[in-house]
């Protein structure tokens, strides 16, 4: 056995692609799940080694429970790795987004995340762990009607860099990885979640910005068409947690690695007419 890791957000996705991936490579997972039927089914397609943690990311009394859970089950092994991956996508016009939307998507995606890093840093800081934050070519490049999302990707990265610089000094690593347009559930939930939202917006809310979130959701569907399988995030998760010396960003498939390499190199608003000119198709 190679060690404990916690994964959250392991019900599907690029979580469960982690869980399941490590679990083959020899690691004790401990994968983070909300729901009963969601452990059962990962635990079926697991090793018996993988243990299912019910933890949601948004409640104190939820992770002080899985701290508790996973250091009694590692009765004294270390904690090899963290990875942090639970998310939601919330999306709509800026205008019109609930307020209370944009607080959930920065809870879930960006508080979560400190706060899961808080509770096991002295276990990982005992045993020399690794932290892995799951962040997206997002983090860099904002596309409009998904300004909660990017912000709490953009927090990541900030995160992520500061984190680094305060525990390396104490032997240890920390990775972000920016996924381009991975196939997993969470951009279907996400349209649910926004069409939900403008069915409760005013009728002059279509008339501004309906075209243009028709557009964004066409170029959406087509990135969801060119999606990358969970098992490459998987296997950079891999390396960062393996290597001798992890790289401190991944960037993970070819169109994420290009959408980032113009908009550092293309003036701002070159760059802003290439976005739109993409969500009109």
């Amino acid at each position: 056995m190679r060690g404990g890791v916690v994964v959250t957000g392991a019900s599907t996705g690029i979580g469960k692609a982690c869980a399941l991936h490590l679990d083959r490579l020899g690691f004790e997972v401990f994968a983070g799940v909300r729901r009963d039927e969601d452990a059962e089914r990962l635990s079926g397609e697991a090793s018996g080694s993988l243990r299912p943690v019910k933890m949601d990311v948004t409640s104190a009394d939820s992770i002080r429970e899985a701290v508790e859970l996973v250091n009694a089950a590692l009765a004294g092994d270390r904690l090899a790795g963290l990875v942090n991956n639970a998310g939601i996508a919330v999306s709509g016009p800026v205008e019109y987004l609930p307020v209370d939307e944009v607080r959930k998507q920065l809870e879930v995606n960006f508080i979560g995340h400190v706060a899961v890093t808080q509770a096991f840093l002295p276990l990982l800081r005992r045993s020399r762990g690794r932290v892995v934050n799951i962040g997206s070519v997002g983090g860099e490049v904002a596309l409009p009607f998904l300004s909660p999302y990017a912000a709490s990707k953009h927090a990541i990265e900030g995160f992520t860099d500061s984190l680094r610089r305060e525990v390396e000094p104490l032997g240890m690593f920390v990775s972000v990885v920016r996924p381009g347009a991975i196939q997993s559930s969470i951009w279907e939930r996400g349209n649910a979640a926004a069409d939900e939202v403008l069915s409760n917006v005013p009728p002059e809310a279509l008339e501004v910005y309906g075209d243009a979130v028709r557009g964004a959701r066409a170029a959406a569907n087509q990135r969801a068409k060119d999606a990358i399988p969970a098992q490459e995030v998987a296997d950079v998760v891999e390396h960062a947690l393996t290597a001798e010396r992890p790289k401190t960003r991944y960037t993970v498939g070819r169109m994420g690695k290009a959408m980032i390499v113009l908009e550092r190199w293309l003036p701002d608003r070159l760059f802003d007419r290439l976005v739109g000119r993409a969500m009109r198709g």
